[in-house]
């Protein structure tokens, strides 16, 4: 008889804990509870402490990527796969760098020539240097 009690009063606990649990996570957290007593000037002052503190870890960051990047970035030269992979990649921009730079080359003197022949166009459409003269030929009539 006593297993029974116990084994009822086990249940009953099990049952009224998992009823509360489930309360509880219905429940929304009432921010508006209590905010008559918030001081305004409190709030502003860890605004401004937050806000100061932002300013500032974004400041150290920056200065550590622009100046000290190799102990923020991982050493990629260990991973020997991904190094021989950026190696490629800096020796592949160095090769399109060089041969940009033989391109512009070779394309600098048809740019002038182009350029020049806007100028010329632009020259001969904005004044004639001989303006054309038209002779006007009255025709007579004829007499039959």
């Amino acid at each position: 008889m006593s297993f029974r009690v116990s084994l009822l009063f086990l249940t009953m606990t099990v049952v009224v804990v998992c009823g509360q649990k489930r309360r509880l996570a219905k429940e929304e957290w009432n921010y508006r509870d209590g905010s008559e007593r918030v001081s305004m000037r409190g709030v502003a002052n860890l605004t401004q402490v937050l806000d100061d503190w932002r300013f500032d870890i974004l400041n150290q960051v920056k200065g550590l990527l622009q100046h000290d990047h190799q102990s923020l970035l991982p050493d990629y030269s260990r991973i020997q796969p991904l190094s021989e992979a950026l190696d490629d990649l800096y020796k592949e921009f160095n090769a399109l760098k060089t041969h940009l730079g033989e391109l512009t080359e070779k394309f600098g003197p048809l740019e002038t020539f182009i350029d020049e022949l806007k100028a010329k166009k632009a020259s001969a459409s904005a004044a004639p240097a001989n303006p054309v003269r038209r002779r006007v030929i009255k025709k007579t009539p004829v007499v039959s």
